[in-house]
Order: structure tokens, then C-alpha cells, then sequence
């Protein structure tokens, strides 16, 4: 018997009910070679339908745009994306920025400010929501803000990194991370989404909402980001693959749903501006060195 290989997707031959369809299609054909060629041909089937199916998504960059900041240090990059096996669509916003001349400040929101008037305030160019925090507004692990430790290093499902800004812009593995190392600006939460370039297994695929995220290069660049409806397996196949000139070698959940927010402020300046939906307890923003 001779197998056929095509590069056809199997999903574009068939349509969105392919593997009912393919299955159908040998059931269906009649019986003039032997049993055991008959075997060979479901089992050859079935072994093409998990392959299909455990194969991931790939999410295509469709379009995109970028506008630079009031004093150039940064840059939005508005992207639309899709994955075409599954119908889906994702808008990621990324605040990119170079290490060299910019770095992150955290800032505590015990007033329950937006991040709007947060970031205007502390003369940002850019910044998006922050950690976790608890019913009582307390934030939840590690806290670093202008040097200073306000929260504790803690231990949890979620809380898998560590963000932090000294001479550059890291992103830790909880064990990996040492406040010895004194940096100016840290916080943590998770999970992580992206590392050593590839997408983190085992992330929830299930439900979608708004997230925020930050992103590091293997070069001096780092970004903070949102993207506006994913979960977050998808979310982490969606940063796995290069946004423009910006490789993710590195990339860490920060509190999402409906604390997801992003501010940028335009070259004239205006703002660009995604809202939370209810107060947040601290922000991540971009200030220059």
C-alpha cells in the first residue's frame, strides 16, 4: 500500500468537522484489499488525526503599527493576530524600550488611583497594572519600590517569577532571584509564559481574558504588554513568536482580567490608553535613566 504525504492542512481539505470527516471517509471504503491492509489504513488515520491534533496553534502576525513616544525612548507596537486553525484573534499592545536609556520604576497604589493618572504623575512614558493583591487590597509577594522591600518574597501556584530593574531589565525564576542584588524596582508574580524562547507547557487553555505581561530579549530590549483576549497557553504561543524585530526570550504573567491595563504616552502628548476595570493595587511604568 502506498501512503500519500501532502502539505495540505488537513483541517483546510475538510473543513471544521475534518476529523469526523476523515475517520467517515475510511469507514467508508469498500472492502477490496485485505483485513490486514485494512488495519493498516485505520490505524494510518488514526495516527494522522493525533498528530493533527496535538500539533500547536500557530498564531500569524496580520498587521501592525508603531508610534514612538514624546522623547523617542520608547515605542508602541500595536499588532493584530490570528490562528487560523481554531478562529481565533489576539491584539497585543507592547511599550518597547531599550534598557540603555530607560528603566522600570514600581508604583504603589494604596489611593487606588488609575493607571491614567498614576503614570502622569510619576512622568512615565509608558506603564500597565502590576502584581497580585488580596481581598483586603494588600499586594501579594514581593515588592521592591525605589530600593526598598514593601512586600515579601512568597511561595505560590502563581507566583513564579520575579521582575526586576537595576543596570537592566531581568526576569527571574523565583529561585533564581536574590534581593542581594539590590535592585531599584522589583515585583513578583506569574506564571511564566515564555522561556529560552519557546512557550511554557502546561498554562491554562480554557478561559480567555484581557492580560498584562512583561518581555525580555536576549539584547538590551524589554517590553511591558497587553494583550486583549487569551488564555493563557494561547498568550504564551502568541509572545513565542517574534513580534516584528522583538525575539521573546523571556516573558512573565502579571495580574490579569479585569485588572489589565496600558498607557502609553504619544510623541505629541496625548495618550494611548487602555483602562482597568476596577482599582489596582500597584503599576509597573517606564521612566527614563
Amino acid at each position: 500500500m502506498v501512503v500519500r504525504l501532502t502539505t495540505t492542512p488537513i483541517s483546510a481539505r475538510y473543513g471544521k468537522g475534518w476529523a469526523t470527516q476523515l475517520l467517515q471517509e475510511v469507514a467508508a471504503l469498500r472492502v477490496h484489499f485485505s483485513l490486514t491492509e485494512r488495519k493498516i489504513q485505520v490505524s494510518a488515520a488514526f495516527l494522522f488525526l493525533a498528530l493533527a491534533t496535538v500539533a500547536p496553534a500557530q498564531w500569524i502576525e496580520h498587521n501592525s503599527g508603531d508610534e514612538n513616544s514624546f522623547d523617542g525612548h520608547v515605542v508602541h507596537r500595536h499588532i493584530d493576530l490570528a490562528e487560523s486553525e481554531m478562529d481565533k484573534r489576539a491584539i497585543v499592545d507592547l511599550a518597547l524600550f531599550s534598557t540603555k536609556s530607560c528603566r522600570l520604576r514600581v508604583i504603589d497604589n494604596a489611593d487606588g488611583v488609575t493607571l491614567a493618572d498614576a503614570m502622569r504623575r510619576a512622568n512615565c512614558m509608558a506603564g500597565i497594572n502590576g502584581g497580585y493583591f488580596d481581598p483586603t487590597f494588600a499586594p501579594l509577594g514581593l515588592r521592591i519600590i525605589d530600593g526598598k522591600v514593601t512586600s515579601r518574597l512568597t511561595r505560590g501556584r502563581l507566583m513564579r517569577g520575579v521582575l526586576a530593574s537595576d543596570n537592566a531589565i531581568h526576569i527571574f525564576r523565583v529561585p533564581e532571584f536574590s534581593v542581594h542584588r539590590k535592585p531599584n524596582a522589583a515585583i513578583e508574580c506569574g506564571p511564566f509564559l515564555v522561556d529560552l524562547a519557546k512557550p511554557v507547557r502546561g498554562l491554562e487553555a480554557m478561559r480567555a481574558a484581557r492580560r498584562t505581561f512583561a518581555a525580555t530579549s536576549p539584547g538590551d530590549r524589554a517590553a511591558l504588554g497587553f494583550c486583549s483576549d487569551a488564555t493563557l497557553a494561547d498568550l504564551a504561543r502568541v509572545l513565542a513568536v517574534p513580534l516584528g524585530d522583538f525575539k521573546i526570550q523571556r516573558a512573565l504573567n502579571l495580574d490579569g482580567g479585569s485588572s489589565s491595563a496600558f498607557w502609553f504616552r504619544r510623541h505629541d502628548g496625548t495618550a494611548f490608553s487602555i483602562p482597568e476595570e476596577k482599582a489596582v493595587r500597584d503599576f509597573v511604568g517606564i521612566v527614563a535613566r
